[in-house]
């Protein structure tokens, strides 16, 4: 089992990696797994762009939904951003990151699945 420390420097790396040429957005969620109520940590990278106006962060499990959504300032806004979705239920999650412009076009989308278990539960 690693360390927390171990865990933390490879977060410290990944969080400092710079995003790969024409990703608009990237996206990561913790826990990936978990055990129910839990608190859903989605971090998102944002490329600098004139057109970034609106960021939307979404979990959904088909009986459990949130959502949230960041005001950007194009260029001028922060190149990262931090949700926590709380006491999420137990579910598989469709977790999803969405960069719009001004006109509401898609500039990017990211994806993930998280899987929260019911304690003495199938699921």
């Amino acid at each position: 089992m690693l360390s927390r420390r171990t865990w933390f420097a490879a977060l410290l790396l990944t969080a400092a990696l710079p995003l790969e040429a024409g990703q608009a957005i990237t996206m990561t969620v913790s826990p990936r797994q978990s055990l129910a109520p839990t608190n859903l940590s989605v971090r998102l990278r944002i490329q600098p762009d004139a057109d970034n106006r609106v960021l939307q962060v979404v979990a959904d499990s088909g009986g459990f939904y949130r959502s949230s959504e960041i005001s950007l300032d194009g260029e001028r806004s922060a190149r990262s951003a931090v949700v926590e979705f709380r006491n999420v239920p137990s579910g598989e999650y469709e977790v999803y990151g969405v960069l719009l412009d001004a006109a509401g076009r898609e500039r990017g989308r990211v994806h993930e699945t998280a899987f929260v278990f019911g304690v003495g539960t199938d699921n």
